[in-house]
């Protein structure tokens, strides 16, 4: 029976990043080290062969796209674009410890918002919407082979919501520029909008350090 292949990537660092600040819309550069480990992974492991890659509209998912592979186009998916965090952006946890808007947010109903932002089930809506346009668009034009370059909450959101073995958001943490491979069979995403997540990719980073 005929598959597709996904690959899903989270981007380099930013200095929002080593921070640990809320950086969602805000069009933040990755840094030098970032942009330096993310051409090491890519001469020592490889990121694979595909034949298209699409990313967030912010140019830390475009550029680290362009150099993972720097021989595709990449299309833009503004819906891949990270959590609109209102007025928590750029802040940090330790920063908003006291506000009440952000204790409710925090706790992750799906309903809560961030003031001026978006809510996680706006969120969720958005992210979801945009990944099935991009696998059913690849199984109508028989796109055998893709990636996905984008922010760690949307590819979590991804993960958790599709992906089997069912688990949390938390389950799918990446460290930046790997991901996870993923197995899409038309019948398990026309049937039940699910998929399949066979490995890590590339290596994982403690198996490159071990080498």
């Amino acid at each position: 029976m005929k598959s597709y292949t996904v690959y899903l990537f989270r981007h380099g660092l930013t200095k929002g990043n080593l921070n640990a600040q809320y950086i969602g819309h805000t069009d933040l550069p990755l840094t030098t080290d970032s942009i330096s480990s993310l051409k090491t992974i890519k001469a020592h492991e490889h990121y694979p062969k595909v034949e298209a890659v699409f990313s967030s509209p912010l140019k830390r998912c475009k550029d680290s796209a362009k150099i993972m592979f720097p021989e595709s186009n990449t299309i833009i998916i503004d819906d891949f674009i990270e959590y609109n965090f209102g007025e928590f952006e750029q802040c940090t946890a330790e920063d908003l410890k006291n506000n009440d808007d952000f204790k409710n947010w925090i706790r992750g109903d799906i309903n809560a918002r961030t003031p001026f932002g978006e809510s996680n089930a706006e969120f969720v809506s958005r992210v979801c919407l945009a990944f099935e346009k991009v696998i059913d668009g690849c199984i109508k034009t028989g796109t055998n082979n893709v990636a996905i370059v984008g922010h760690a909450g949307v590819l979590m959101t991804i993960l958790s919501c599709y992906g089997l073995p069912e688990a949390p958001m938390a389950h799918w943490q990446m460290d930046a520029g790997y991901g996870y491979k993923l197995r899409i069979t038309p019948s398990l995403w026309m049937q039940g909008r699910k998929l399949e997540v066979i490995d890590t990719s590339p290596t994982s980073i403690s198996d490159m350090e071990n080498v």
